[in-house]
């Protein structure tokens, strides 16, 4: 797997819609979520991008909405958060999908008990979706991963598990990263857009799946069994090559080969 092709960089923006994940892609990941800080050349960086492509440029996130906006403040782009089950579009406008979350509270119950046991885990409460990280008790996962299995057979059909780095996630069933792509690319200003997905984890192969479906570019950031085209080394590259998109890209609407 190489790095992207060069005539992504040397043709105009306008035929591309660039979806971009965040940890692990953007930022390097943190053994906190919330102790990750974002470089204000990188907010300017994605708001270079965002005028370039007349604003298709979106966010697509494990991370809730409201987390995105606060990470690039004042800056605000499209945005799927917490894998889809929250998306903000173009104009504005929210849409949710809301399963019934009691029982979601009950595991969210259960997993703090277990976090206030090892302090190496970190339990983020997204709403609509709970991720137990272990990066700072790596020996646990055998342990934790039958658990949070049973947490997700308790639960029923509206919720499943989505393994990533070093993280457990419960989240809603039937929404993820490509299904928040698919619904951007029927909208302004994506729609008749080659799609670019740039990713990092385990949660981003469906978002690869779907931008490979539609004829666009998947990049994987990292190493790994990816099916994505292209690879970049790390956030660091990822960074430098969206630079390249920045200064390079002409602002006329073409449409890329």
């Amino acid at each position: 797997m190489s790095a992207p092709p060069e005539f992504i960089v040397a043709t105009s923006a306008g035929g591309w819609a660039l979806f971009l994940d965040i940890d692990g892609t953007l930022l390097e990941l943190a053994a906190h979520p919330h102790t990750v800080t974002v470089d204000p050349d990188l907010t300017h960086l994605l708001r270079a991008l965002y005028e370039k492509t007349d604003g298709a440029v979106a966010l697509i996130s494990g991370r809730t909405v409201a987390d995105a906006d606060s990470l690039f403040a004042p800056l605000k782009l499209c945005v799927a958060g917490q894998h889809g089950a929250e998306r903000r579009d173009f104009a504005g406008g929210l849409h949710l999908h809301a399963p019934p979350v009691d029982g979601l509270r009950r595991a969210a119950e259960r997993l703090r008990r277990l976090v206030s046991e090892h302090p190496g885990l970190v339990l983020e409460e997204k709403g609509m979706n709970l991720a137990l990280h272990f990066r700072g008790a790596p020996l646990l996962e055998a342990e934790l991963v039958p658990l949070v299995e049973q947490l997700v057979a308790e639960l029923g059909q509206d919720f499943e598990l989505q393994a990533g780095k070093m993280v457990l996630e419960i989240k809603p069933t039937g929404r993820d990263k490509g299904t928040a792509i698919e619904a951007f690319m029927q909208e302004h200003p994506f729609r008749g857009r080659v799609p670019i997905f740039i990713g990092d984890d385990l949660t981003d192969e469906y978002g690869f799946a779907l931008v490979n479906r539609l004829g666009g570019h998947s990049i994987k950031v990292g190493p790994g069994a990816s099916a994505a085209q292209w690879r970049l080394a790390d956030a660091s590259a990822v960074r430098g090559w969206l630079d390249r998109l920045a200064k390079k890209w002409q602002t006329r609407c073409d449409t890329p080969a």
